[in-house]
């Protein structure tokens, strides 16, 4: 286990009609940051940068939910960082707070126009507007970072538009490309798309205490129904409230074993007696392990249990702290949830 002095509070979260004073007049990264990925970290970047050079609040404008899940019902997409998750990244890079517009169908009938006329300039005041290469917005994606640099102009605020973040090969960062890993069980490679550890956050919740029965006590966290990890037994550290973090192994997965049921997060703390039940906690993925399997025997799956312990602890041993985002991470406490939730049992 690590202590950890008090740590400091996610980003405030603010609907659109709901930013207060003070507020206004800030420097805004605008997109969907779903990752927070490297790329989207230089928009923060910037967007703290242009905030400090002019004595303003620097922001981030996003949308909830995403909105290809409005204009794609029947395709759930996997999402890797709900709003909780953002205003943990933005309060490690300095902002002061997250603008969430409600996109819903209605929405997004709103012309690039009134985008910056309704939203930009009259809800928000911006003094700055930061934004990716390729950000569009608007209905039908009318508007353009052209579009935007002119509006500017015609409404008193800058843009900067940033180019493409590359990697070594010359590949930009995506949200594709890290849910990609996630799904295939490659948390190193995801982790390095991404700049720091993916985590997830959640509600420990009650369950059937089975985990007890067996000699390893879980703590359950539901994640929503469009996580696309893969199945399967993960390295992980789990951070408390109060900012400390311990090791931890964890099964995300259906118990083939015993119920073949719904997917849950279960983490094993290790060397842990204290209560965990409706705490708010991140869970923070390291390695993967080993694929979810089923067991002829309660005996088979305890040794495998005890396998997995073990190397689990080996792997969290060796870790280290982390990038330098990972360690900012390690200082902002996990964010009131509102979502599925997560037990010692």
């Amino acid at each position: 286990m690590t202590s950890a002095n008090a740590p400091l509070p996610p980003a405030r979260i603010f609907p659109l009609d709901a930013l207060p004073t003070e507020y206004r007049r800030g420097a805004i990264a605008i997109g969907n940051f779903d990752g927070m990925h490297r790329g989207h970290q230089a928009l923060l970047e910037a967007a703290r940068s242009e905030a400090d050079a002019h004595s303003i609040p620097a922001l981030l404008l996003t949308f909830e939910p995403h909105p290809r899940s409005v204009f794609r019902p029947d395709a759930p997409l996997f999402r890797l960082t709900p709003v909780e998750a953002k205003a943990r990244i933005a309060a490690a890079f300095g902002l002061d707070g997250i603008v969430v517009v409600n996109f819903d169908p209605e929405f997004a009938k709103t012309t690039a126009t009134d985008f910056v006329d309704a939203i930009l300039v009259r809800q928000l005041g911006i003094s700055a507007a930061i934004i990716g290469h390729d950000f569009h917005f608007g209905h039908d994606r009318q508007g353009s970072p052209a579009f935007l640099a002119h509006a500017g102009v015609r409404r008193g605020f800058t843009l900067s538009v940033l180019g493409a973040v590359i990697d070594e090969h010359g590949d930009a960062f995506s949200s594709s490309r890290v849910r990609r890993c996630l799904e295939q069980g490659s948390i190193a490679a995801a982790n390095t798309e991404l700049g720091y550890r993916w985590f997830v956050t959640g509600t420990v919740q009650h369950g059937d205490k089975r985990g007890r029965e067996l000699g390893y006590p879980t703590a359950n966290v539901r994640l929503p129904a469009d996580c696309g990890l893969a199945l399967g037994i993960y390295a992980v550290t789990l951070t408390r409230a109060d900012g400390s973090v311990h090791h931890a192994v964890a099964s995300y997965g259906r118990r083939p074993t015993f119920d073949n049921g719904a997917v849950l997060l279960e983490v094993h703390v290790f060397d842990f007696n204290d209560q965990l039940y409706d705490e708010s906690v991140i869970v923070t993925f390291h390695a993967f392990l080993r694929s979810e399997a089923r067991f002829d025997s309660i005996e088979a799956l305890i040794e495998q249990m005890d396998r997995d312990s073990l190397n689990a602890r080996r792997v969290l041993a060796a870790a280290g702290p982390g990038t330098a985002l990972d360690q900012r991470l390690a200082t902002i406490a996990p964010p009131p949830l509102v979502a599925p939730a997560g037990s010692i049992r």
